[in-house]
């Protein structure tokens, strides 16, 4: 079935506009420190992404701007009130009930927004870590700078799902009564840690319940002052729903969204990055009542859905996927939550979950979707291997069933999974270049005496990996909780706990982003035919080439180059991907967490690869040290010369349910179709056929090479301003992006044709 193409309505049409003026413009960028934060995860500055304001932050000059998909909206200059925090004048401290004073300050002190023509308000210009201290003891920072000489980093900060029918169900004076009847309950056991920790979790839930409030008081206000009726009353319905909202849990359609998006701002502005989890079962059962009242049609729940996304553009939801029975879970939301993007496009990170058994109609309109924009949403993921990849881990079949994308390649058991998801770093390449070393000094002469050094050296440091992440859990909760997730996560209110404490939730593992396997791959395969085979040279003279960028040995450089590369559906080259790819799983599911869980690998690393030849060198797959590294798990740039097929054939050589991700990067040039193929139709076919042979994930952009070339000439030019990519597991407009980016991205295989 052909879906037909949606229009907005004119004032759908304004609010896209505010919004893509507001990404083009800079105000929704986010940053990293420096070059070590997107290799290592971790900048040594900050203890997260590197905040725009305040005491922690860099110079304009010295961060790397990732794109624009920050929920913040900058307003310049520092949070006015920075200096009144509760921390600066009573005192800091590591501990729950200190941050709690501090965001309740801050909350009460962030602003009340409501713009004409919204229905669905609430904005914030700040974040806490732009006002509160957000440090680690300095126990931490030195296992960190110890674990980056040996390649590997990390920081523990959001991306997680909560489950947000917790608290849409409650609303917010339920869940403050929830706290509280908790808090009485620790407090007859004694358990005082406990009862503390709820104590400032009722600060918490009080500053949001007041900010709620304000904003219909805000509505209110401008009401009163408009004369156009219509303005007028839009303003009013705002009002009535925030001041329903300040009072009790959400009753319509309407209401449940404004909650959702709420929830987005007042957790967002603790820190970067959660998922939202399945929009289409959280908002189901309100469409199904609202639609039999006659008080919604299927036009006013799009429309109020579109807005949310434009809201903040970077949204994480996830549609379709199965049910707890297995049964397909498509549904009226589903197709209505895909159509809210396909009238706004832009940027956007919702999460197509493909099975076998679904609506076909409604993957096809996915696909249709992905096709139209041509930048990569929705994403499409393979919900099978997504659930089968969280039994493999442990989970309970009760958490796996409802799993859900969050984010880049990332996904979790909804409201109970806390897993450091796409925080830490393992750099592959330092490994094997500390093995040539030892292979050196050791004067090995087989492939396989190199293989057990590449070995050892790993596990080494998989093991100051656990050691550090083991330091910072016993910090985090004291040094960083966050409260607001708590709320709608299973366990942590009833416990007394934080979500980030030692069982705070009942799946706790450590994922781990893997940069540079194919880059390793590559490596050891033309390691094994160059030197060990055919012996042209030796590990030495190798060594002596990397180091010194190649200079001078460019013969050398070809012979690696042309050995066997991993993308091209070759059995011998791939079954060492297959190899190196597995023994980081059978390592690291060996190694425990404080919390409870094993690390699990992803196959993944969002932006690191941009930037990581400037800290790492040349490679010994014959790579310059200035090129890029390869995108997660997808083959070095322009060595995959066989087509997108074998591509996609060589990443599915290995079983992604045993990795927490590994996604398909795709870029295809419009002259791709040449009118031979229908654009819906190729990415239908081509992403059934590649998850239906265990594929996870496809990003896919669809996007002329000439027109990004032209803009990283002329940024400036309005032509150029509305062109959007996905860059990695996230979108962004093309001309915000950092010029690293930018020319990594037009450096990659660009496909002309089938």
């Amino acid at each position: 079935m052909m879906a037909v193409k949606l229009e907005p309505s004119e004032r759908i049409v304004r609010l896209t506009k505010r919004s893509t003026d507001l990404a083009v413009s800079g105000r929704r960028n986010l940053y990293a420190d420096n070059a070590e934060f997107l290799v290592y995860h971790w900048s040594g500055h900050s203890a997260a992404f590197s905040p725009a304001t305040g005491e922690m932050a860099v110079s304009a000059s010295q961060r790397i701007n990732i794109g624009d998909h920050n929920c913040r909206v900058d307003v310049g200059g520092d949070f006015p009130f920075a200096a009144q925090m509760p921390s600066k004048l009573e005192g800091f401290e590591y501990s729950a009930l200190n941050w709690a004073k501090d965001y309740a300050f801050f909350l009460d002190h962030s602003p009340a927004e409501v713009y004409p023509d919204e229905t669905i308000v609430g904005e914030f210009h700040w974040q806490l870590d732009e006002a509160r201290l957000y440090k680690y003891p300095d126990v931490v920072y030195e296992l960190g700078e110890k674990l980056r000489q040996v390649g590997a980093g990390g920081m523990s900060l959001a991306h997680t799902c909560p489950d947000l029918s917790i608290g849409l169900k409650l609303g917010w004076t339920g869940l403050l009564d929830k706290v509280r009847k908790s808090k009485e309950t620790q407090a007859g056991y004694g358990a005082k840690r406990r009862a503390d920790y709820l104590s400032a979790q009722e600060l918490v839930v009080g500053a949001i319940i007041r900010f709620v409030a304000r904003h219909a008081d805000k509505a209110l206000a401008l009401a009163q002052n408009e004369k156009d009726g219509e303005r007028k009353a839009r303003f009013e319905r705002v009002a009535a729903n925030c001041r329903a909202l300040s009072e009790g849990a959400p009753q319509t359609f309407e209401q449940a969204v404004q909650w959702i998006y709420f929830f987005q701002v007042v957790e967002r502005l603790n820190g970067h990055g959660n998922g939202y989890g399945r929009l289409d079962l959280l908002l189901d059962e309100f469409y199904r009542r609202d639609t039999e009242k006659g008080i919604l049609s299927k036009t006013e729940a799009r429309e109020l859905i579109a807005e949310m996304y434009l809201k903040y553009g970077g949204n994480y939801f996830a549609f379709g996927g199965r049910l707890k029975d297995g049964t397909d879970a498509t549904n009226e939301v589903s197709w209505i939550g895909i159509e809210a993007y396909d009238i706004t496009g832009g940027y956007n990170h919702l999460g197509l979950m493909w099975h076998p058994d679904m609506d076909k109609d409604f993957y096809a309109y996915g696909c249709e979707v992905v096709a139209r924009h041509g930048s990569g949403t929705p994403t499409l993921v393979n919900y099978d291997i997504l659930r089968d990849s969280e039994l493999y881990s442990g989970y309970s079949y009760d958490d796996a069933w409802n799993v859900a994308y969050s984010g880049c390649q990332w996904y979790c058991a909804v409201g109970s999974e806390y897993s450091d998801h796409d925080m830490n770093c393992l750099v592959l390449t330092k490994s094997l270049d500390m093995a040539v070393e030892e292979g050196i000094k050791n004067n090995i002469t087989k492939f396989e005496e190199l293989w057990e050094l590449y070995d050892r050296h790993l596990e080494k440091t998989i093991d100051m990996l656990v050691e550090f992440k083991n330091k910072v859990y016993e910090w985090q909760d004291r040094v960083w909780p966050e409260m607001v997730t708590s709320l709608c996560m299973h366990g942590p209110i009833e416990k007394g706990c934080d979500v980030t404490s030692p069982r705070g939730v009942n799946n706790t593992y450590t994922s781990v982003n893997v940069l540079g396997v194919p880059n390793v791959v590559d490596g050891l395969q033309a390691l094994k035919e160059v030197v060990f085979d055919r012996k042209l040279y030796n590990l030495r003279e190798v060594r002596e080439a990397r180091l010194n960028d190649w200079q001078g040995a460019e013969e050398m450089r070809q012979f690696l180059l042309n050995a066997q590369k991993f993308g091209n559906d070759l059995d011998e080259v791939d079954a060492l991907y297959a190899r190196v790819a597995n023994r980081i799983v059978d390592i690291m599911e060996l190694k425990r967490n404080i919390k409870g869980g094993h690390f699990r690998p992803s196959l993944f690393q969002y932006m690191g690869h941009t930037y990581a030849g400037q800290l790492q060198g040349a490679t010994y797959d014959g790579r310059f040290a200035a090129e890029p590294f390869a995108h997660g798990c997808n083959p070095m740039h322009g060595r995959n010369t066989e087509g997108i097929t074998a591509t996609a054939n060589s990443l599915c050589k290995v079983d992604f349910r045993r990795f927490q991700g590994g996604s398909l990067q795709i870029e295809l040039q419009p002259k791709f179709f040449d009118g031979k193929e229908n654009p819906r139709e190729f990415v239908y076919r081509f992403s059934t056929a590649f998850m239906g042979q265990g594929g996870v994930q496809i990003n896919l952009n669809i996007i002329d090479l000439k027109k990004l070339k032209a803009a990283m000439e002329d940024p400036v030019n309005p032509v150029h301003k509305g062109l959007v990519v996905k860059v990695t597991g996230y979108s962004a407009h093309f001309c915000v992006m950092d010029r690293k980016f930018q020319e990594e991205f037009v450096a990659r295989v660009n496909y002309e044709a089938i």
